[in-house]
This record gives structure tokens, C-alpha cells and sequence, in this order.
């Protein structure tokens, strides 16, 4: 099963610095990783900042599509607003198929603010105690945000994102 975390930290450079422990814990077999991204949001910055975490799969499973429209939905609509709600929706609608539901968006939009930090991961086999630990070992207390895949979701999600 594919699962999409979130993962939450209280300063803009968390992410970043989680990033290494990641690589090591795909090492150790202890996740496998599909794809990732990070966001870091500066105090005073109107948006935050997005990277793709090339170097961390082989070429990115999802692609950077799928990260901008996530990103779009979670982090630029509520600053758009009414101006392209319908298409927002409709691309709201597409994600919910493939398992990333309102809640989700919401729950990710209300937790991601300036000040902080996230990595985003598209991944299967995790231990997820052991990857908190990890991450916690390195000085930091992510906070934990997820949503499960089934595998229809996920070839549905892969489809849409090749389509």
C-alpha cells in the first residue's frame, strides 16, 4: 500500500534537515520511496517554497505535475479564491478519486504556516515508528500527517498524473 505522508515541522529549514535522514533510512530498507517534496515557509513570505526531492527516487514517481497541483490546492487557492474555484474544484474532485480527500487538503493547509516546514512523501514498506524516531533522533518533533492509498487509488493517481 502506498501512503502519502506529511510530515510537519515547527521551522522552515525541518524539512530540509530531514531530508538526509530520509536518504538513510531508504538505505537501510526501512521505507521505500516513490517520490518527495519538501515545502518551507519563512516568516513574512506571502507563499512558501517547493522542491522536488529529485535525488531521493529514481526520477520522481509522480512527477512535478502532481506536486503543483497538490501544492496549488493546499497552498495558492485560498489566495486566489473565487477566480478559478471551478477548476479548483474539478481538480479537488480528481484527487479525491485517487484517495486525497478535502480533509486532507484542509487538514495539510491549516498546519503548514509560516514559520514552518514540511516533507511531503510518496511511499510503501515505511515503518512508520521508525522513521519518526529517525527524524525525531536529528533534533526535531514532526508532526505527522497521512492519507493511505489503496492500490486502485494509486494506479488511478499514477494514470491521471501520466494523462
Amino acid at each position: 500500500m502506498t501512503t502519502l505522508t506529511v510530515w510537519k515541522f515547527d521551522t522552515p529549514e525541518g524539512a530540509d534537515n530531514a531530508v538526509n535522514t530520509l536518504k538513510g533510512l531508504a538505505k537501510q530498507e526501512l521505507i521505500s520511496i516513490h517520490d518527495a517534496a519538501t515545502v518551507s515557509w519563512t516568516p513574512g513570505a506571502k507563499k512558501p517554497k517547493t522542491r522536488q526531492l529529485r535525488n531521493l527516487t529514481a526520477g520522481g514517481a509522480m512527477g512535478g505535475m502532481f506536486w503543483g497541483m497538490l501544492f496549488g490546492l493546499i497552498f495558492l487557492v485560498p489566495l486566489i479564491g473565487a477566480a478559478i474555484g471551478a477548476a479548483a474544484g474539478a481538480l479537488a474532485g480528481s484527487l479525491t478519486d485517487v484517495g486525497i480527500d478535502d480533509d486532507f487538503i484542509k487538514s495539510v493547509r491549516d498546519r503548514i504556516t509560516p514559520g514552518t516546514s514540511a516533507l511531503f512523501l510518496m511511499s510503501s514498506d515505511a515503518v512508520v515508528d521508525k522513521v519518526r524516531d529517525a527524524i525525531e533522533a536529528g533534533g526535531h518533533k514532526p508532526e505527522l500527517i497521512q492519507s493511505n492509498l489503496s492500490a486502485e487509488q494509486e494506479t488511478a493517481l499514477r494514470e491521471m498524473m501520466a494523462g
